[in-house]
């Protein structure tokens, strides 16, 4: 493990960033968007949500995309500011580290590494699902250990290619993306065609009315449940951080590429949800967004009426989203609980570079271990604990984003009245951001409280909240398991270093 420090171009203040022996400038500000935009799974995000979002909000799902982008928009700006004074991979870890000390950081790195190793197992079941789905009648999608295997197949040829470079991973990242983009491209082409010329049957013409915040809040807690389902849809963007190190201009470059991406997917998500509420409505019948049977997917329920024979390419551009943001979650997790090793907060071993590769040899292997072991237990176990315990992932989105915001405003608190900048982009836009997402954590675990939330319930509480609550709680019993072993408690005990701007 390399001990060799270099400061980032990050300003005055700018944080010593230790040299991990990732390859460092690979990466473009091109390859960061691309893999921000990929590592959200937009394709398959739309498809498994837009039609849960549409039984709460109805006609409102638009604005409801545009309040969900908020927060997540403020907290891309403290991502942005801290990584320009702290270029570390661990982002999270090593921010709430400097921020709050080591085990506010650690937390911060277990809700990442956490949230990845749950949506991981969601993943690998749908893309196997969606295999499937495309050979034969598509009746094997529902053989469960066939649909199992496949998944961590997948799993398995995606940690390879991670572990193999990050340049080979850019390009399978690349051909996966294409395959999606054009693949949604032809089906909204479609979509638009079919409204402008008449043919789309049952539709329902746009109406301003679907931006109205009066109409939307006259019911509060359906403006609530949408934006936290809209929370999920976004999240992903933050990888483009997690390559920083392996960034030109590590300083600049993935800021900017994560709020690009950012940008780039609430115009996305806006604008199919408008063609597709457009073309099918909101009802409850045939291929309505508001049917119960289309909710798992719309896209699905919309492909053939849409494309006709050609609807298969809409099941090709699920399973290419799903790919693709599986690689691009196993990146991130693997390379926090690197930077973890190398600050000392995990074993050294989880430090370690593959020397010919320059990747994280031993946590991307761990990573995607721990997703498929994970994976085939819950699937066995059961299915609807799995299903409720990826609906826990929003606890953990809007802990660890919250967590980044807070540490922005404390960590620059000394630079807030430097400029006007400062003031909204490092203390302001930060702090919002993680009060709404704290907000969003606590109403999203009352809801989950309840017995009828999800598919499954525990000594008479939802199954969703038990599964994210335990999960949760495992991370403070490893920091404390950490905190008393030889190889880790020096972590836990040095001194913090004090940020020069938090003294000024």
């Amino acid at each position: 493990m390399s001990t060799e420090t270099s400061t980032p171009a990050g300003g005055p203040g700018a944080g010593a960033v230790p040299s991990k022996g990732l390859h460092a400038g690979i990466l473009d500000l091109g390859d960061s968007v691309m893999l921000g935009l990929a590592s959200t799974a937009p394709v398959y995000s739309l498809a498994a949500t837009l039609g849960l979002i549409v039984a709460v909000n109805g006609n409102y799902t638009p604005l409801i995309l545009l309040l969900g982008f908020i927060p997540v928009l403020f907290i891309a700006y403290a991502f942005r500011e801290l990584n320009s004074a702290m270029p570390d991979c661990g982002t999270t870890f090593t921010w709430a580290r400097r921020a709050f000390g080591p085990w506010a950081g650690w937390l911060g790195g277990w809700g990442v590494a956490l949230a990845g190793i749950v949506v991981l197992a969601n993943l690998a079941q749908v893309a196997g699902q969606y295999l499937w789905l495309l050979i034969g009648d598509g009746s094997l999608a529902g053989n469960t250990w066939l649909v199992t295997g496949t998944g961590v197949v997948f799993i398995a040829f995606m940690t390879y290619v991670n572990h193999r470079g990050i340049r080979l991973g850019e390009h399978v990242q690349r051909t996966l993306t294409y395959i999606q983009y054009i693949s949604l491209g032809i089906f909204g082409v479609a979509v638009i065609v079919a409204i402008a010329t008449g043919g789309a049957a049952g539709g329902q013409a746009f109406a301003l009315e679907w931006f109205n915040p009066a109409g939307a809040f006259a019911d509060p807690g359906a403006v609530v449940h949408g934006v936290l389902l809209a929370l999920f849809i976004y999240w992903g963007w933050d990888t483009c951080l997690a390559l920083n190190e392996e960034t030109e201009n590590p300083a600049k470059t993935p800021g900017r590429g994560a709020v690009i991406s950012a940008f780039v997917l609430v115009a996305i998500y806006v604008s199919v949800a408008l063609l597709v509420m457009m073309y099918a409505n909101v009802g409850t019948e045939g291929i309505g967004l508001g049917n119960e049977a289309n909710q798992a997917d719309v896209f699905l329920a919309m492909k053939d009426v849409v494309l006709g024979p050609w609807g298969w390419l809409i099941v090709v551009a699920v399973l290419a989203s799903v790919l693709s943001s599986t690689q691009t979650t196993i990146l991130p997790t693997a390379r926090g609980t690197l930077s973890m090793g190398v600050h000392g907060a995990l074993p050294a071993r989880f430090g370690k570079v593959h020397q010919r590769y320059q990747t994280p040899g031993f946590s991307t292997q761990v990573m995607g271990v721990a997703a498929a072991a994970y994976y085939v237990a819950m699937s066995f176990l059961s299915e609807n604990l799995l299903s409720d315990s990826i609906s826990a992932i929003s606890l953990f989105i809007a802990f660890y984003y919250a967590l980044t915001g807070f540490a922005c405003a404390w960590y620059f608190r000394g630079t807030l009245r430097d400029s006007a900048r400062n003031l909204w982009f490092r203390g302001i836009l930060p702090f919002l951001g993680a009060l709404l997402l704290t907000a969003a954590f606590f109403i999203s675990a009352v809801q989950m409280w309840d017995p009828e939330y999800g598919d499954t319930q525990i000594a008479g509480i939802g199954g969703a909240f038990v599964s994210g609550v335990v999960l949760l709680a495992l991370g403070v019993v490893l920091a404390v398991v950490c905190r008393f072993a030889p190889a880790t408690r020096g972590y836990f005990t040095q001194k913090q270093a004090v940020h020069p701007a938090a003294g000024q």
